[in-house]
């Protein structure tokens, strides 16, 4: 290879490939992606849901972090069949409501007036979205100790214990977000009771609070995270996560699995983390994917 090759490639390494992974070989059996945003990605609704079934993915969980976006989900979900909706204000979102921070979470920031009832109305909306048939789950909501300071706990513990009511008062499933904050989000499902169905979407704790969910009956979501080579800790969670309990998600366009970390991620890529999760658990690519797909109809409540 040339000088001028090498510096090429390295120059491609560097700027990184931002193209759509190939698609991988479909599975078998078809599965549910219980976690993506679809509002966050460049294909229209029509062309994902496509590229999804081509592979075996038919079925999709639209997730809302904000108003604009739980609503678009309720509304996506209406219009397509293979679409459930979840809505709720994302566990950084009640920090920027409540201190008036659009653009983000300011440490510096004074709280703005009204912000408490700024809260308040928009759970109040979240709440009237949650009644709707085609909403099959309040989330995603939790703590997030990574991007919120001290100064947002208040605010995001709050918001956390109010969707789970909402959760509970209309019979739907809760998903949590759940970011450097396993302890905290542990305390607050104790002292609130978490609803029958909870699921830890992206579960990212270890063996021991693997162990503890399942204890509960609480579903874990798997992503591409669990291919990643440094993520031995969360597959010897996945290892003891009992196969009634997990569930398989992309969260994209985020974690997209290996070998295509870096570049955009879609439901058309769930097989990857399918057979990865197979893998781990020891199990045939066809007994995981039927797990998981009865798991996500019956914790999302559809058939």
């Amino acid at each position: 290879m040339s000088a001028n090759d090498q510096s090429k490639k390295a120059k491609s390494r560097k700027a990184g490939d931002t193209s759509p992974p190939p698609a991988p070989e479909p599975l078998r059996v078809p599965v549910a992606d219980s976690h993506t945003h679809l509002d966050m990605q460049s294909a229209t609704v029509g062309e994902a849901l496509a590229a999804a079934a081509a592979v075996g993915v038919t079925t999709l969980v639209q997730v809302g972090c904000d108003l604009a976006g739980s609503r678009w989900a309720a509304e996506t979900a209406a219009a397509h069949e293979a679409v459930h909706a979840a809505v709720a204000l994302h566990p950084n979102e009640a920090p920027r409501i409540v201190h008036g921070d659009p653009d983000g979470w300011s440490r510096q920031g004074a709280r703005a007036a009204g912000g408490g009832a700024a809260l308040d109305e928009a759970l109040a909306e979240i709440d009237r979205l949650a009644a709707l048939p085609q909403v099959k789950a309040v989330g995603e909501t939790g703590l997030d100790h990574f991007r919120t300071g001290p100064e947002g706990k208040e605010a995001q513990e709050r918001s956390f214990r109010a969707h789970i009511e909402i959760a509970k008062r209309h019979g739907k499933a809760l998903v949590i977000h759940d970011r450097d904050a396993h302890a905290d989000v542990l305390r607050v499902l104790a002292e609130e009771g978490g609803p029958e169905r909870t699921v830890f979407h992206c579960f990212s704790g270890d063996a021991e609070m693997a162990e503890e969910c399942a204890r509960h009956g609480w579903y874990l979501s798997f992503a591409g995270t669990v291919t990643f080579k440094n993520a031995q800790p969360l597959r010897d969670a996945l290892a003891v996560t009992p196969a009634e309990l997990l569930l398989v998600e992309t969260d994209a366009p985020f974690l997209t699995p290996a070998p295509y970390r870096g570049r955009p991620n879609a439901s058309y890529l769930i097989p990857l983390t399918v057979r990865a999760m197979a893998e781990v658990k020891g199990l045939g690519e066809d007994d995981l994917a039927s797990a998981v797909a009865a798991n996500t109809a019956t914790a999302f409540a559809y058939s």
